[in-house]
């Protein structure tokens, strides 16, 4: 069975209870695989970024194969921080974030099964736009000062690996959920004078673990989501807070994902 999104954001859970952690968040439009149902929650396989976790089963509607199929094709987005879609059953306004899925989008509707809706902000045709370093650095100034939010994947509040996935979102390319997933990704670089603006930079602990990601800028800095999303120094030791006067992250490994 399949189902997808049809809430603004559902939060994910690592267990079948509202008490357990959420471990990350689905936007409205976004697709999935069930693979369990119990009475109250069914556990997912997520088509995006192949993600397991549990959600309400209030919080989701089921589509057919066909349609997960189909949705597996890049979908527009929706490119606005916060933004209003009408349910037009209903007539009922609800707001959706940056980095949405717009569903069969054409002419301002969108469709999931039989139910319409229709949207007239700004979205991304990601097929059709071109990834650059300046886009990924434009996109990621958006969710300046966002909070930060342990599985968060939005402006309203955002962990540093979802930060780094929805900014990639955004220009077309597809990051894994967590910084050790995203790791594993690109072209590694040997010294922090080799960083370009757009470039991931990953930090580990004392045992060695990938524990944070953030985005190369220019001018040694870097913008990442720790307390909120913001602009830090960047040197070979790490990131330096500049409110602190301290280092707080240990630059473990500098990944190129942008070739140009």
């Amino acid at each position: 069975m399949f189902g997808i999104c049809n809430q603004s954001i559902v939060p994910c859970r690592a267990e079948a209870s509202h008490q357990s952690e959420m471990v990350t968040q689905l936007l409205f439009g976004e697709h999935f695989t069930i693979i369990k149902e119990t009475e109250d929650w069914v556990h997912i396989l997520t088509a995006y970024d192949e993600y397991t976790c549990w959600i309400s089963n209030k919080q989701f509607a089921y589509i057919k194969e066909t349609t997960f199929q189909q949705l597996n094709q890049w979908q527009p987005l929706c490119a606005e921080p916060i933004q209003l879609l009408k349910d037009k059953k209903t007539d009922v306004f609800f707001p959706i974030v940056a980095g949405s899925t717009l569903p069969f989008f054409e002419k301002s509707k969108l469709q999931i099964e039989s139910n319409l809706y229709e949207y007239t902000g700004e979205y991304i045709q990601p097929g059709l736009k071109t990834s650059s370093r300046k886009n990924i650095v434009t996109t990621a100034l958006t969710y300046l000062n966002s909070p930060y939010l342990w599985g968060g994947r939005s402006l309203l509040g955002i962990d540093c690996s979802g930060f780094t996935q929805i900014v990639f979102k955004l220009n077309g390319l597809k990051l894994p959920r967590d910084a050790s997933q995203q790791t594993h990704l690109g072209t590694p670089l040997s010294f922090l004078e080799e960083a370009k603006e757009g470039d991931l930079a990953f930090f580990d602990n004392e045992a060695g673990n990938i524990i944070h990601v953030g985005i190369v800028l220019s001018n040694n800095q870097i913008i990442h989501a720790s307390g909120k999303v913001r602009i830090d120094t960047l040197d070979h030791h790490g990131i330096f807070n500049t409110d602190t006067k301290k280092y707080s992250h240990h630059l473990r490994v500098l990944k190129k994902i942008i070739e140009a």
